[in-house]
């Protein structure tokens, strides 16, 4: 497990640190540029044949849209703790998410005579992207449905890479089954991302692309910007545990594995000032990685040595300092009194309290979101929610007497910034 001290690292180093994965998504640019022109130009053709390279799955003879009966009997064949495990995620997601509906309307007097106000509308349209490289993500399938359906968007599609033999993951169909949810591509990556974009033979154009991706699917996004909306930046995973002399080393160890096992290309790491606490958490965390499969064991390994670690700070106020600056997608703060640091921490996905709140109760059930962003992008975004699915529209009525009161304050400031037929539109109208 790497170590930095905070206080040795050079500026260099630390700005490396705080990059995390973001160097692997450059250096895939140029084959994202290739796919996305192939796509634009070829359509069905060029994902079929991408889907093949990439996957290794030929899809020509099952073609890319999933055949309701499908989704049916990927329902049916699910046992029925994962059916209900998956309905109570559900409920509690959709009550979380109820939540932050905002009012459909609201109208203010400026003054008398001058009226404004806005009114909310959802998208019309959006392509939810559920990863599939290294499992099966049934969450990602909650997280990214429940508030588009929340928010009652009229068109829901869903890109989800396939398995052998071009079969969709079975819990995410029953997931778009128990939301509602039916029109499903079994395509992923960066050609799914492309055709959303323009549109192809079998899928039909999509306004907005969001949901979590590979770096491969990162740097496609960066392209695709402005073609189409592609949600906020969700990579790799991370996380950071921040903890004081009083956290129990077997709770870090454990929660440091939680995102750590998602892939190589995550980042995990232990924020503390305690020197001793590391250094025991060091110590039983091999354990722990043992006891997890080997391919998961491998993952975590390289992250350690790649992304993650430990990183040493010289007090609780220096960690806090770091964690603010890194910005991570999940950070949950184990220290003796946790909730005194909420106000103090401003740049994370998710902030979560104490011992009895491991990331895992996010990722899945307990309500909030966790389709977060990463990249330090939680400086600037939010997490996924219903108003990632909504507009807002502003609308103003002006009565005769209203218009009387204000048009020479309206005509001045046309003039003050030199745009005369504002002024004009103003000075002539009859009132």
């Amino acid at each position: 497990m790497k170590f930095y001290h905070l206080k040795q690292l050079s500026p260099e180093e630390y700005r490396l640190l705080l990059r995390r994965s973001e160097t692997d998504i450059t250096r895939h640019l140029n084959l994202a540029m290739e796919v996305i022109d192939r796509v634009r130009e070829e359509g069905d053709a060029a994902v079929f044949d991408y889907t093949e390279k990439f996957d290794g799955v030929s899809l020509k003879e099952k073609g890319l849209r999933v055949r309701e009966e499908e989704i049916e009997e990927a329902y049916g064949k699910l046992d029925a703790k994962t059916r209900d495990t998956l309905e109570y995620a559900a409920a509690n997601i959709k009550k979380f998410h109820q939540e932050q509906l905002p009012s459909g309307m609201w109208l203010k007097e400026i003054e008398e005579g001058l009226l404004a106000g806005e009114k909310t509308t959802p998208i019309a349209d959006v392509c939810l992207y559920v990863p599939r490289g290294k499992g099966s993500f049934p969450s990602v399938m909650l997280m990214l449905g429940v508030p588009a359906v929340v928010a009652g968007v009229p068109r829901i599609a869903v890109c989800t890479p396939p398995g052998p033999e071009g079969a969709v993951d079975a819990a995410t169909l029953a997931v778009a089954r128990i939301l509602g949810i039916e029109e499903i591509y079994r395509v992923g990556g960066m050609q799914a991302l492309a055709a959303v974009a323009f549109g192809t033979e079998s899928i039909p154009r999509c306004h907005k692309l969001t949901g979590p991706g590979n770096a491969y699917v990162n740097a496609a996004k960066r392209i695709l910007y402005g073609v189409l909306d592609v949600g906020l930046p969700a990579g790799p995973s991370e996380a950071i545990i921040l903890a004081d002399e009083l956290a129990d080393a077997k709770t870090v160890a454990l929660d440091l594995l939680i995102e750590a096992e998602h892939g190589p290309d995550s980042a995990s790491l232990l924020v503390t000032h305690s020197r001793e606490l590391a250094e025991k958490v060091a110590r039983v965390i091999p354990g722990y990685i043992n006891k997890l499969p080997e391919e998961k064991a491998a993952f975590v390994r390289k992250v350690f040595n790649n992304y993650g670690g430990v990183v040493l700070t010289e007090d609780l106020e220096d960690s806090i300092k770091f964690v603010n600056d890194y910005a991570p997608e999940h950070l949950e703060v184990l220290t003796a009194d946790p909730f005194s640091l909420l106000t103090r921490i401003k740049n994370a996905g998710e902030i979560l309290l104490g011992p009895y709140t491991p990331i895992t109760l996010c990722n899945f059930l307990l309500g909030p979101n966790a389709i977060l962003p990463t990249g330090s992008f939680a400086k600037t975004f939010s997490g996924v929610s219903v108003h990632d699915f909504l507009k807002r529209s502003s609308f103003g009525y002006v009565t005769g007497e209203g218009f009387k009161r204000v048009k020479e304050k309206a005509i001045h400031f046309a003039e003050v910034e030199g745009f005369s037929a504002h002024a004009m539109a103003v000075r002539e109208r009859d009132s």
